[in-house]
């Protein structure tokens, strides 16, 4: 990463403009998530809605993804999801069925009509999310709180469905116009937000705790005595050692690349001769990126909230089905995730395993070996011991697999590792609380959207500054 390219292209005025949207979307979507949908007092919502999140992992985990939202009940509170399921919709329709996948080929107009229908699903999906996270909000998390909500009428249903679904479709709508800006992909880049805006929080919890020096002081070799909770003080210094080398690994194995050469054939065209050089051809460890993890997160996320949605409606007969799916599809806590029993080992598995599929699926998107072969076959190039055409598909193919493989593999142990270290904290340490998964996960998406993010600039200020060298 050149910093020195990216400061100088500061001075261009395109440049500019574009970071300054960039943060002015931002703080925009920042400042809907403190707009809270018209049903209740809001100071007395957000107290009740904090007290069941504290409860789970969970929930906690959904309002760190929603950047608060949860707890404010957030005009935003459905936040990516109707879209984000949408595309993965879309993008197994494109698969599954020939016409769509011819129209993905067709390029940019193709493409440009496959994410209108793509926006389009997003509006029903959108409205069904908001009526249900109204519902559940009405017979479980409300029920034991003296917080009443406005009358169930039909005009308040309509008006607080169309607050939460208007803000949905508003934030899908700012995330495209990130990404028209060129700067990086819209959706993470406002997931990234929600994330790091949560940051403030947990240091201060943090803090609290380690500077509570009711169970003692840490001493120090005898000589002097610190402030500090000894316990807390150990676990941060571990986390912070464990921060820096799962950064560390984050950061090899998002820049890690197999790079191809690509050689192109001498023509001789009247005096002139073309081609006779040599050119690359990047592929990347993980060319998906984030995508796999805010997928499968997405993903994991539908079971349990059925398992809401049937518990609500008091059925006897919904009851176990409801409480099985709630505690089997949410982040183990480190007191119920001691491993001795299966259920507490179905959340992490179904995660690896989703990370490892989706990141397949997503790199089948974006890498198209015979699309790549074809052009190389127009161009007159090659790759030195494969001949054009099918063959340099298959290798093509062969070769992102392979690849693929071990960079889902590597993604997905970086995914559950949180969980393996709240596993030892809790039966070694008997640490409780600490909530690893939620920052595990976080990391994972903050440190991935980072790096893409910060690349995209790189480029941008090359083409900005290019006119600078000589």
């Amino acid at each position: 990463m050149n910093w020195k390219v990216i400061f100088k292209s500061l001075k261009n005025r395109d440049m500019l403009k574009r970071l300054l949207a960039l943060l002015g979307i931002i703080i925009a979507c920042r400042f809907l998530a403190h707009i809270p949908v018209p049903l209740a007092a809001p100071t007395q919502l957000k107290e009740v809605i904090n007290g069941v999140i504290g409860q789970s992992d969970f929930g906690g985990f959904l309002n760190l993804l929603s950047g608060g939202a949860l707890t404010s009940f957030s005009i935003i509170l459905v936040g990516m999801s109707p879209f984000i399921t949408s595309s993965i919709i879309t993008q197994l329709l494109t698969k599954a069925i020939p016409k769509l996948e011819e129209l993905h080929k067709d390029g940019e107009s193709g493409r440009r009509k496959i994410n209108q229908w793509t926006r389009m699903i997003s509006v029903p999906l959108a409205i069904v999310q908001s009526i249900a996270f109204i519902y559940i909000l009405r017979q479980t998390v409300l029920a034991g709180s003296t917080t009443t909500l406005a009358d169930s009428s039909l005009i308040v249903w309509i008006v607080a469905v169309a607050a939460m679904s208007a803000g949905s479709i508003l934030l899908m709508w700012l995330g495209e116009l990130i990404t028209e800006q060129g700067v990086g992909n819209g959706i993470s880049l406002i997931i990234f937000a929600g994330i790091v805006s949560q940051l403030p929080t947990m240091i201060t919890s943090l803090s609290t705790s380690l500077f509570n020096t009711t169970n003692g002081s840490l001493n120090v070799f005898n000589w002097f005595t610190v402030p500090v909770d000894p316990t807390t003080a150990a676990v941060t210094a571990g986390l912070i050692i464990s921060f820096l080398l799962v950064l560390y690994i984050l950061v090899k194995i998002n820049e890690a690349q197999r790079i191809i050469t690509i050689n192109y054939a001498k023509r001789v065209h009247g005096n002139s001769s073309y081609g006779g050089i040599k050119s690359i051809l990047p592929m990347k460890l993980i060319a998906a990126n984030v995508i796999p993890i805010i997928f499968a997160v997405a993903f994991l996320s539908l079971p349990a909230f059925v398992g809401q949605l049937l518990k609500s409606m008091n059925n006897a007969n919904y009851m176990e089905i409801a409480n099985n799916l709630i505690s089997w599809f949410q982040a183990p806590s480190p007191g119920s995730f001691t491993g001795g029993t299966a259920q507490a080992f179905i959340y992490p598995v179904a995660y690896f395993v989703l990370v490892i599929l989706f990141t397949y699926f997503y790199t089948g998107i974006v890498f198209n070996s015979n699309e790549i072969a074809e052009n190389l076959q127009k161009q007159g190039g090659f790759i030195e011991g494969v001949r054009p055409g099918i063959q340099t598909e298959k290798y093509l193919t062969s070769t992102v697999n392979r690849l693929t493989l071990f960079g889902s593999l590597a993604l997905g142990m970086i995914a559950i590792l949180p969980f393996i270290g709240e596993y030892l904290m809790y039966n070694i340490a008997g640490i409780t609380g600490s909530k690893l998964a939620i920052s595990g996960t976080g990391l994972l998406i903050v440190v991935s959207v980072a790096l893409e993010s910060l690349r995209q600039i790189n480029s941008r200020a090359l083409m900005v500054t290019y006119d600078d060298y000589k």
